[in-house]
């Protein structure tokens, strides 16, 4: 038997099947309602959804579906949450501070008894995981569910088969109970303006076969069908435009009533086609409430056309409802048979148990590893706010860094104007410098010596008597900041860990002479030799001994240079000529000869200067150039 009719599967195979799912199970669902068979439209009728209650006639059914009662059920059920009694739900109205009407008139479908039924779902549903134990990573499901019947064969059949408050380790019983009992099932399609219906017999039940004629003597009997298609009907209308797609109505709330004819005929299919549908349900209204499932397939502005409406058969919350978990084709009577044909016919496969293992092993190793608990993580010291500056500190702030600019970049004029006018405001030429500033120096002299300007670092000793002996700031490992002294100091280093002051921030010989001269001058002003770490004073007659040695090292160095130059003008002049001996061989004078000159040349040039050499081959070059033109004249 290549197929088989899950719902006339062989006893032999039922009992040898086992569930394969492994993980993934889903939660239980509120079970299914199970169909009431009505014989007649008068007769009493009952809620499938609210736990079975019962009315006595139609009227006070459809109060019942209007009522908050059963639309709070409905929602609960969709939810996955089992129905409550009327008892029950009286409680927990009273237990939510906003207040729902429990009145079965047409008021009770207004938008506000809507939102008390939603706030109470919402309450609910809040409480339900709050103790609710938190579930690990959310798996993918499969719409089919897998039995295996050793040694090598397993089914599948689709979950929406089975009722909705089933759990998945029950399928396998349900799958048993569902061998006996004649089923319908109704199966319904639109889409695009095309409409297929059916009612469709899935299982036989034992009544099914007493009212056939009996078989005539050697005429073998037929085989039943599995299935049995007992109404069926398909009709179209033109609601969409070739080749465009969408429907009229899609159309038209998204860019409003277009005015052609051909919208106008788009308009009337689609009301004609809701017309249509609804009259065919109503005709079958006793088959469908027999039935066991509803299969719809329709759009979200298509679902419409079967419930959510007045006098509607098939109620929005039914339980029986279901749509197809496979794609779908156009709607027609053959795709209607197509999918009932893959609905009731299970899925085969032969895996052996070695196989299954590996397919399993490999499926747990592909689902992703839980995350890990995060840690609270210590909070973050906050950022310091920003200080609101007043007016006045913000103008103190401003002179400071014009101050720091005109220093750092020898700015002496303007330097000189702006401190006559600001220096006593900002507390002397001997005040520390902000720390706000972001300058690393304590002091404007530090800051002139550091930057190397002569003239403003003359101008803060000289005149505005700037305190040499300011130390610089040490770093926090107790080096200081600035260890680019540029040149090196006459003044000894200082060992690591000393302070240091301006003069030793100084990083030409130019600026460490202002303080020495200054020191000279001024021997009473500082402790220039001790805190200040000058290391001497330069006085006026030191500096001109000190440019006399300047002269006479330079004039003994132009002595050196002239005796060089006598020297290569003595190497360049020609020696004698030396008539050759008549036994010897002339050399040929336009023959080739040795590029440089004599071998005893290099011996005339040295000592010179690079320019000198330079100098000298060029004569050499020249006056064998000479020779060579006057013995071609020869």
């Amino acid at each position: 038997m290549s197929h088989f009719h899950i719902y006339s599967l062989p006893i032999e195979l039922l009992d040898t099947l086992t569930p394969r799912n492994l993980v993934s199970e889903p939660r239980p669902r509120s079970p299914s309602p199970q169909p009431v068979a009505s014989t007649s439209t008068t007769g009493s009728r009952a809620c499938n959804v609210c736990n079975g209650v019962t009315f006595v006639d139609v009227e006070e059914q459809r109060a019942h579906f209007r009522s908050d009662w059963h639309r709070y059920n409905v929602k609960t059920r969709l939810n996955g949450r089992q129905p409550v009694s009327e008892l029950d739900f009286s409680k927990l109205v009273d237990g939510l501070e906003d207040s729902i009407s429990g009145s079965a008139s047409e008021d009770s479908d207004s938008d506000d008894s809507d939102d008390a039924v939603d706030a109470l779902i919402s309450k609910t549903t809040r409480k339900s995981r709050s103790r609710s134990p938190s579930q690990g990573p959310k798996l993918a499901q499969t719409a089919l569910a897998w039995f295996h019947s050793p040694p090598a064969t397993q089914l599948g059949i689709y979950k929406a088969v089975f009722d909705s408050g089933v759990h998945q380790s029950d399928y396998l019983s349900e799958l048993k109970g569902m061998q006996t009992g004649g089923r319908t099932w109704a199966m319904f399609m639109v889409a695009g303006g095309h409409f297929a219906g059916a009612i469709v017999r899935v299982s036989r039940g034992p009544e099914d076969g007493d009212n056939e004629e009996p078989q005539r003597k050697n005429k073998q009997k037929k085989p039943k069908p599995d299935t049995e298609v007992l109404k069926h009907k398909t009709f179209h209308r033109y609601t969409t435009r070739r080749k465009q797609g969408g429907s009229q109505g899609l159309n038209d709330n998204a860019k409003g009533n277009a005015k052609s004819a051909g919208a106008q005929l788009r308009r009337y299919g689609e009301q004609a086609l809701r017309d249509d549908i609804r009259n065919l349900i109503q005709d079958w209204a006793e088959e469908i409430n027999a039935c066991e499932r509803i299969w719809i397939r329709a759009s979200g502005t298509n679902k419409k056309i079967f419930i959510d409406y007045d006098d509607c058969v098939i109620e929005k919350g039914d339980g029986r409802l279901r749509t197809f978990p496979f794609p779908t084709r156009r709607p027609t009577q053959s795709e209607l048979s197509r999918c009932l044909m893959e609905l009731t016919r299970a899925k085969t496969s032969h895996l052996t148990e070695d196989a299954l293992r590996a397919q399993d092993e490999a499926y747990l190793a592909s689902l992703p590893k839980p995350k890990p608990v995060p840690v609270a993580a210590a909070p973050a010291p906050e950022k310091p706010k920003p200080v609101k500056l007043s007016k006045e500190e913000e103008i103190l702030r401003e002179k400071w860094a014009r101050l720091l600019e005109m220093v750092s970049k020898g700015r002496l004029e303007p330097l000189k104007s702006f401190w006559d006018r600001e220096g006593e405001n900002l507390g002397g030429v001997n005040t520390s410098i902000p720390e706000w500033t972001g300058e690393r120096r304590v002091t404007l002299l530090q800051v002139a010596a550091h930057a190397g300007h002569e003239d403003v670092t003359s101008w803060l000793l000289e005149t505005l008597h700037a305190d040499p002996t300011v130390d610089v700031p040490l770093a926090k490992g107790g080096e200081p900041e600035d260890n680019d002294s540029g040149e090196a100091s006459d003044s000894p280093k200082p060992p690591k860990g000393t302070s240091r002051t301006a003069y030793d921030l100084a990083r030409t010989r130019a600026v460490r002479d202002i303080f020495r001269r200054c020191a000279g001058a001024h021997p009473d002003w500082w402790d220039w030799f001790g805190a200040a770490r000058v290391p001497s004073a330069l006085s006026k007659e030191q500096e001109e001994e000190r440019e006399e040695k300047k002269k006479v090292r330079r004039k003994g160095l132009k002595d050196k240079v002239k005796e060089r130059e006598a020297k290569a003008k003595t190497a360049l002049e020609p020696e004698p000529e030396i008539k050759p001996a008549p036994q010897e061989k002339v050399r040929d004078p336009t023959g080739p000869r040795k590029l440089g000159g004599a071998s005893g040349a290099a011996e005339g040039i040295a000592g010179l200067t690079p320019e000198m050499r330079a100098k000298v081959e060029r004569e050499r070059r020249a006056r064998a150039a000479e020779a060579r033109l006057n013995a071609m004249a020869k």
